[in-house]
């Protein structure tokens, strides 16, 4: 068991050399995808593809990269990190390179799932080298900053990538995103660290979802799907929610949501290295319900702001004190494999989130109710929580609260 409190003068020092290039390299792989979302769907279109071409170019990529994870996951516990992140960062960099010479859709549907392939591989390796790269004790707030730049790349790079589209063209977006891509790469190559010690024979496991998935991983992973499957209805429904409540700018969700993100992960990312996971998770899934509420019933552009700042400062706490508290309960050496584990929950529930959100707002016919139902969702992850720390608490299970 890992010690809560730790002398701040014995505290080693986070903003190490490799914690900076571990950063930068995210950033820049971030930046490059999220160029790609808002744009490589209209260049789909404008090749004559339907909207089910459209929306598998989506899906494909999500698909794929779920399907990866494990499998990237358990490489990286027996191969080592570096040699699954420079081939899962050349992968992408070649694949965007690719689309420039594809015509046919079919071809770059082809594409994505190879992209999703390399994306897989070059997140879940990246998230695991800066688990090995943060010190323990300050684990949360090395997630937190480290987070910072996913969050840089979300709210910069699709405007980004659309103003290089209408200013440019569409393979002007290629190129920036190649590049983008390569120079992940290239820094990664000078990710250097103490490793940790590779898997003995004795801890390998003899069945096969077992040596894939990681049992640790499970409880924060499936409280992560929950959050993801109602992200995944704000990212694919604000747009059309914004038409149905007369919003005619719903960039200010965006705006503001980043911002409090940015604000808010450092800090909650202390608040979890000194008091524990129970005084980030609770609070950050009450303030994700009150940011769902409010944007189902936001009919202006200020209601708006106020739903993004709520939910903002929800979602900016608990995805990182999930992931360092996924870290936390691991092993060393199955710490690959805890990360593919929580990175799937998060592209599942991303996907489950468009399609099960979306059918319910077909059923109900309104977008607003949509969002209003899916609070359930952060009741039962509260429900969860709330169950396993009392259980911790009475002495069963003393690892769910602590980390």
């Amino acid at each position: 068991m890992e010690p809560l409190f730790v002398d701040e003068k014995k505290r080693k020092p986070l903003w190490t050399k490799a914690f900076l290039i571990t950063s930068l390299s995210n950033l820049l792989l971030f930046f490059s995808f999220q160029m790609l979302i808002p744009t490589i769907p209209s260049h789909v279109s404008q090749l004559g593809g339907n909207d089910v071409q459209v929306g598998l170019v989506i899906g494909i990529f999500t698909i794929s990269s779920l399907l990866t994870r494990p499998f990237a996951g358990r490489a990286l516990d027996l191969f080592g990190r570096k040699h699954v992140l420079l081939v899962g960062l050349a992968i992408c960099a070649l694949t965007i390179a690719g689309y420039s010479y594809m015509a046919a859709v079919t071809l770059i549907l082809a594409a994505r799932f190879v992209h999703g392939i390399g994306w897989g591989m070059s997140t879940t390796s990246l998230g695991t080298v800066i688990a090995d790269i943060i010190p323990s004790e300050r684990r949360g707030e090395g997630m937190g900053y480290y987070g910072l730049s996913n969050t840089f790349a979300m709210a910069l790079a699709p405007l980004t990538g659309l103003w290089l589209m209408h200013s440019y063209g569409f393979p002007r977006v290629l190129l920036i995103s190649t590049l983008l891509a390569l120079l992940s790469l290239f820094s990664s190559l000078f990710i250097t660290y103490t490793k940790p010690l590779p898997v003995e024979k004795s801890a390998i496991r003899p069945n096969l979802m077992d040596r894939l998935w990681e049992r640790t991983a499970l409880l924060p992973s499936v409280l992560l799907l929950f959050t993801a499957i109602c992200y995944g209805g704000i990212v694919t429904f604000i747009t059309l929610f914004g038409h149905e409540a007369g919003i005619s700018n719903v960039g200010w969700f965006f705006l503001c949501n980043a911002s409090m993100v940015l604000i808010v992960r450092p800090i909650t990312g202390m608040l979890f290295d000194r008091k524990g996971p129970e005084w980030v998770l609770l609070p950050g899934a009450l303030f994700t319900l009150v940011g769902l509420l409010l944007l189902s019933y936001a009919h202006s552009e200020a209601n708006l702001a106020a739903a993004a700042i709520c939910y903002g400062i929800g979602f900016g706490s608990l995805q990182p004190a999930l992931q360092a508290w996924t870290i936390a309960r691991a092993a060393p050496n199955r710490r690959g494999a805890a990360n593919g584990t929580f990175f799937s929950a998060n592209d599942l529930g991303i996907g489950l989130g468009a399609m099960v959100l979306g059918a319910i707002a077909n059923i109900s016919g309104s977008y607003a109710l949509m969002y209003r139902y899916s609070t359930v969702l952060i009741l039962v992850f509260m429900l969860i929580y709330g169950w396993c720390f009392w259980q911790a608490r009475r002495g069963r299970g003393i690892e769910i609260a602590q980390h």
